[in-house]
């Protein structure tokens, strides 16, 4: 049985929670949160506490905080030599105290509230200091998901990099694909069935080799046309960049 602590309630701890709530051979012995959360059913019987000085002993305390207080905070615990992880994938296992064991718990996923998320397929990216904490790590992540992997800091740091190209930024697209639509009364709802598609084909394509549109084909009178309709708006200067950058890649094949 692995004993189990949260430190801190956001996103990624809540879905972590839902998750290794569900495995018989975890045991979640606490909630900390510098607000006060009522657990809800079936989860009520779990202790909690927004008092860092009643912290419990566990095998494993899992911190989900903002990046920029995983440093402070990791400091401020009252105890030491225990194996303290955070969910984060921007931010160095260097950044935990050296006071207790470091690691890194990180679920490459986005997590919204009121979303369910099956961890079955999720990557969970973990580091360690030493092989004893790096398999209870392995073995921790094992219990939720079919791919977990060990990767260092530096890397981590190149994938959360890569992550937020692919994700951020493209759901940031369908936020500028929704306004254009709205000026003409048109439902997002169109779009949809191509964002799936375009999403699935890489499950059978390379991004290189699954890539379409004006821009790959060199159709300069449908661009132009769509700089017209763009005008003076700031997305305009958007859409010359990825028409550059796709020209740039594919202009050799052209």
């Amino acid at each position: 049985m692995i004993n189990v602590i949260f430190l801190g309630f956001g996103n990624v701890n809540n879905h972590l929670f839902d998750a290794l709530h569900k495995s018989t051979e975890i045991t979640i012995k606490q909630v900390f949160n510098r607000n006060y959360i009522k657990m809800i059913s079936p989860f009520e019987d779990i202790p909690f506490t927004d008092d860092v000085s009643k912290i419990k002993e566990a095998d494993i305390y899992i911190i989900g905080i903002p990046d920029d207080a995983i440093s402070s905070f990791s400091s401020s615990l009252p105890f030491q030599n225990r194996l303290v992880v955070h969910t984060s994938g921007g931010v160095s296992m260097d950044a935990l105290s050296n006071k207790n064991r470091r690691g890194i718990f990180y679920p490459l996923q986005t997590f919204s509230k009121q979303r369910e998320i099956d961890f079955k397929n999720i990557p969970i990216c973990i580091e360690a200091e030493n092989s004893k904490d790096l398999e209870l790590l392995q073995s921790l992540g094992e219990k939720i998901s079919e791919n977990v992997v060990e990767i260092s800091s530096e890397k981590r740091a190149k994938l959360h990099l890569a992550a937020v190209f692919v994700n951020n930024f493209t759901n940031h697209l369908y936020h500028i694909g929704s306004e254009i639509l709205k000026v003409d009364d048109l439902p997002f709802d169109l779009l949809k069935p191509l964002i799936l598609e375009t999403a699935s084909k890489i499950e059978n394509l390379s991004p290189e080799k699954a890539q379409t549109g004006p821009a790959k084909r060199s159709d300069l009178k449908t661009i132009e046309k769509h700089l017209h309709l763009l005008g003076n708006s700031r997305y305009r200067k958007l859409y010359e960049l990825f028409t550059e950058e796709i020209k740039q890649n594919y202009g050799k094949k052209l």
